[in-house]
């Protein structure tokens, strides 16, 4: 396990942390720390952990991804349309085997072998301001607003791929992300997962050893998700909190007395289920449009 912390005294701390194999290609998640601004009292062992995902954004940011590239035609209409039946079938495959994501690991970044990882930030950027930026909740954002104020770090958790999450926590000013790891050999992915999906207990692994290397108090930290599928993160930290939760969510919240926000107004979550899912729709709805992606990028 490999760490790199150049915090500077009066900033909340920066921090990457990756494992890597005997040589030194990435196999594990990842953190990358980007900076919150100058606080006036640090709280070195409180953080906030939040799924992206219906939680800081309406809709899924791999599917928002998947319309900019369409949008610059990497890839057809049809493609994304295949892509969000795929996101929807597979949502409904996770709930009902919510343990098995074989299938999901097989498939999930076959879609960007060959890709140069700084050609998928570069794209990331652009589609973030296009795209994803208008749907970023505004309660959501507060949220993790008035945890940087209270000098605590903030990081985002998600299936999406962490060069994603990366992208997204600076936009938004966060401290870093956590999210499913693809294997990069000579700055190119190679398509195959380095490690697990960043999803159900994943998450509450990743967050547990990222305290662990960062002196946090789990017991002093604030997880937020929509979804069911991430209880075991939101147990393990010592304040939990539901945001648009799924009805699972919502009910689960309700037994244990965790807080519940609902920052969607007219058309609920039901309405808006296309560009929603969890990580193995994603993933899997990824390779049916993704290849067609792989093929038109390889022939530019």
């Amino acid at each position: 396990m490999a760490r790199i912390r150049p915090a500077r005294r009066g900033r909340a701390p920066v921090s990457r942390t990756v494992s890597t194999d005997a040589q030194g290609h990435t196999t594990g998640w990842a953190t990358t720390g980007l900076g919150t601004g100058v606080v006036d009292r640090p709280d070195p062992t409180a953080a906030a952990f939040f799924d992206i995902d219906n939680t800081m954004m309406q809709g899924a940011s791999i599917y928002w991804f998947a319309r900019g590239l369409a949008a610059r035609r990497y890839f057809t209409t049809g493609d994304l349309a295949r892509f969000a039946w795929q996101q929807m079938r597979f949502r409904v495959l996770a709930r009902e085997h919510a343990g098995d994501m074989s299938q999901a690991r097989e498939a999930a970044l076959a879609f960007v072998e060959g890709w140069r990882v700084d050609d998928i930030e570069r794209l990331t950027e652009e589609i973030f301001d296009e795209l994803m930026a208008p749907r970023i909740w505004a309660g959501s954002r507060a949220l993790a607003a008035a945890h940087l104020t209270a000098g605590q770090r903030v990081w985002l958790v998600s299936a999406a791929p962490v060069e994603i999450g990366r992208v997204i926590a600076r936009r938004l000013g966060l401290t870093g992300a956590i999210g499913t790891v693809a294997e990069i050999r000579d700055g190119a992915y190679t398509g195959r997962l380095a490690g697990e999906l960043m999803h159900g207990p994943a998450k509450a692994e990743a967050v547990g050893q990222l305290a662990s290397v960062e002196g946090l108090d789990l017991s002093r930290c604030t997880a937020y998700s929509d979804s069911a599928n991430d209880i075991p993160m939101l147990s393990a930290v010592g304040h939990a909190a539901a945001v648009n939760p799924d009805s699972a969510l919502r009910a689960e919240a309700r037994t244990r007395g965790w807080e519940i926000h609902d920052f969607r107004t007219g058309r609920r979550a039901a309405r808006i289920a296309i560009p929603s899912t969890v990580a193995a729709g994603l993933l899997i709805g990824a390779v049916t449009a993704g290849r067609a992606v792989h093929r038109r990028w390889r022939g530019r």
